[in-house]
């Protein structure tokens, strides 16, 4: 299985602290290079440009232009587009996304998605962090925007009601 990584999930975890968690719960991920440089382009002081920066190219970084006129017909932004037109060519890919759009493209073309509360829950679940509820507290202080209902139904599936 590969896990196809857009930007947000990227930048999340980079502010909450947890990115090495990536490589942890990931069977193996790819970053497309639309993501790559949409991340690089950001803050100099942002953790995910940071640790990308550090990132073997050549492991990680899916080079090229990879846009399926399918997906580009949903009018989504540039990594959201590369990272489910390669999860569209790519079998048993899973597209790690959080913009709602792009799910909803994700779900109309039967595309396996998991986001960034669900790389979380994965990571508490495989022992790799001890509790949910912090991770989920500083996503908010970091300006991640969780309604309760969702905070709520994450807690549950991770256990911790």
């Amino acid at each position: 299985m590969l896990w196809i990584v857009n930007a947000s999930p990227l930048i999340l975890l980079g502010k909450i602290g947890r990115l090495q968690i990536l490589k942890q719960v990931a069977p193996s991920y790819i970053i497309p290079e639309a993501v790559w440089a949409e991340v690089l382009a950001g803050p100099e002081q942002d953790p995910a440009r940071s640790w990308l920066e550090e990132q073997e190219q050549d492991e990680h970084l899916a080079r090229g232009r990879f846009e399926v006129p399918e997906i580009l017909a949903w009018d989504l932004g540039a990594g959201e587009t590369a990272v489910l037109s390669v999860a569209l060519r790519t079998p048993n890919a899973v597209s790690v996304i959080d913009d709602l759009a792009a799910r909803s493209c994700a779900q109309a073309f039967g595309l396996p998605i998991i986001g960034t509360l669900g790389v979380l829950i994965k990571a508490k679940a495989q022992g790799l962090i001890p509790t949910l509820r912090p991770e989920l507290d500083k996503l908010v202080l970091s300006g991640s925007l969780l309604s309760e209902e969702f905070r709520a139904k994450a807690l549950c599936i991770a256990g911790e009601h």
